[in-house]
């Protein structure tokens, strides 16, 4: 059957955070597959773009700040407003539902649950799926989009892409010493603190692959906080450490973690990019929701969520470790309820029990 609605130029609002954005290339994807001739563009917020880098399935990027002022208002309804034959909205806020509005004249999105104040959301919008924030996961939830489209689903999270090749990126950033020796990617630092694990643990994890014949990547971003995280929590280690934290870009971090023999981080867009990639990953989850925001394990295609709600689990590619606590997960922002918690279950989270699911999963 054809698809709901023709479309010449498609607007997707994908205004999330680096690790969302990834998790809406299946839909992405799903609308090349179906409209192979149009132009698709994606509505995103500035500097969260990354991880479409190199994406062959849509033609533009626009970008907006997270916070616009009048100034920036302007140049985004200039440059969107009745540009486009269909809008797709993947979030139920009002700023994405007022774009897709204002941009086409066919529009689709996911809405909030009924409230009273939240219904003038179902009415600009030709169709809907309503939200479903604790059970559906992430990459299902956005697919929903494409059922009501009609047109079919496509499982596989995208990558980003360098235009490097492969050996030549390892040349530039790895030592000849290191070219064949194993080696494991780690990613240290989320981007909030309630997601952390700690320094001690990561320090004896380190330790413990050293003394294992394997050398150790570390990757993170440029920003001073992480720079010095690193450094204090590295500085004491003896062995063979590369910190590239702030060197690599996504599309490059994509490259290298096939070549690793497997990766660990935190909940973290690099912890979902390490899964996509097909590569062997260890997720270490704590407060967050594993069947909203797990990681999306290569090769899973079914209209199901990979994990479940409770418990470490070994879904394909990807291990998640499920920190201890009868709380656990409380979908909560840490036990203090905001961003820069502490969280007592990554706590209480040892190595010695991380590296024991690492062995019984045949990482090691």
């Amino acid at each position: 059957m054809p698809p709901l609605f023709s479309a010449h130029n498609i607007l997707l609002i994908a205004t999330r955070q680096i690790g969302d954005v990834l998790l809406v290339t299946p839909l992405l994807r799903s609308l090349r597959h179906s409209y192979p001739q149009s132009q698709i563009d994606v509505l995103v917020y500035a500097h969260k773009g990354d991880m479409l880098i190199g994406n062959p399935d849509y033609n533009q990027l626009i970008s907006v700040a997270e916070h616009p002022n009048l100034s920036q208002y302007k140049h985004l309804l200039t440059r969107i407003t009745r540009h486009y034959d269909l809008g797709i909205s993947t979030l139920p806020g009002d700023r994405p539902l007022v774009y897709t509005f204002l941009a086409a004249k066919q529009r689709i999105a996911i809405v909030p649950k009924p409230r009273w104040q939240d219904n003038w959301k179902r009415l600009l919008t030709q169709h809907w799926t309503e939200l479903d924030n604790t059970q559906t996961h992430t990459v299902l939830q956005n697919l929903r989009l494409a059922d009501l489209l009609n047109i079919p689903r496509t499982y596989s999270i995208i990558p980003p892409k360098s235009a490097e090749p492969t050996e030549q990126l390892m040349q530039r950033h790895i030592p000849k010493t290191w070219q064949q020796r194993p080696f494991v990617l780690l990613h240290l630092l989320p981007q909030w603190h309630y997601k952390r694990w700690s320094q001690p643990n990561w320090q004896h994890l380190i330790t413990y692959l050293i003394q294992q014949g394997l050398h150790i990547i570390i990757t993170g971003s440029s920003s001073p906080t992480e720079q010095t995280y690193l450094t204090q929590t590295l500085h004491s280690l003896k062995g063979p450490i590369l910190n590239l934290a702030g060197r690599l870009q996504f599309g490059e971090i994509a490259q290298l973690l096939p070549k690793s023999q497997f990766y660990v981080g935190p909940d973290t867009a690099v912890t979902h990019l390490a899964a996509a990639t097909g590569t062997p990953t260890v997720a270490l989850y704590g407060p967050t929701n594993p069947l909203k925001w797990s990681p999306w394990p290569l090769g899973h295609s079914q209209n199901c969520n990979p994990f479940q709600h409770h418990g470490t689990q070994k879904v394909g590619n990807v291990l998640l470790i499920q920190a201890p606590g009868d709380c656990v997960p409380c979908h909560q922002e840490g036990c203090d309820r905001h961003k820069q918690s502490h969280s007592q279950c990554l706590n209480q989270l040892s190595s010695s029990s991380v590296i024991q699911q690492i062995h019984q999963a045949r990482f090691l």
